[in-house]
């Protein structure tokens, strides 16, 4: 059954019982390291949470929390957070740090994977509107190949960035919609 089929209202109901307190509970979250799910791509949020789950992808908080989801439970889950809206962050972001970050942005195609707009694409998260610091901590997470939970694109790609690269990425990021 395709992810956008499954029970939204099971996803939301699981959601306030497992991911509110970090992702907020429409999927907004209003804590810096972690990230907004809300509008983000169904399948995205499934595989990530599968890949948690079967110890592809490692975080001492997220880990512990997708092992007690079924699969059910994840694709509901996926479903609740996709359909809810992203809102705009209160981020205050420095322009010039904007302007290089969408040049780097540019520079490296990142758009052939994520999309116009940075929305995202089935398995391709959207990074439009996240978290700056959730940002920060993964593209160096890739460069410094503490996350290898995908076919080796980001990782080619973080590993050209400097922390200034990431920094100035993460500004521009954070300022879409």
């Amino acid at each position: 059954m395709p992810v956008y089929a499954q029970d939204s209202a099971a996803g939301g109901k699981k959601a306030a019982e497992v991911c509110a307190a970090c992702h907020g509970p429409d999927g907004n979250s209003s804590q810096g390291i972690y990230p907004s799910l809300a509008g983000q791509t169904a399948r995205y949020i499934y595989l990530q949470l599968k890949d948690f789950n079967e110890g592809r992808r490692c975080d001492t908080l997220m880990a512990p929390v997708a092992k007690t989801l079924t699969k059910d439970d994840m694709l509901n889950v996926a479903a609740y957070f996709t359909a809810q809206e992203l809102r705009p962050l209160d981020f205050q972001a420095d322009p010039n740090k904007v302007s290089k970050g969408s040049a780097k942005a540019a520079e490296t195609l990142c758009t052939m994977c994520h999309g116009g707009g940075f929305k995202g694409q089935n398995e391709i998260p959207r990074v439009a509107g996240q978290q700056h610091d959730y940002i920060v901590k993964q593209l160096t997470d890739f460069r410094e190949r503490r996350r290898t939970n995908d076919a080796g694109n980001m990782a080619s790609v973080a590993k050209t960035l400097s922390d200034e690269d990431i920094e100035n990425l993460a500004q521009y990021l954070t300022t879409l919609q």
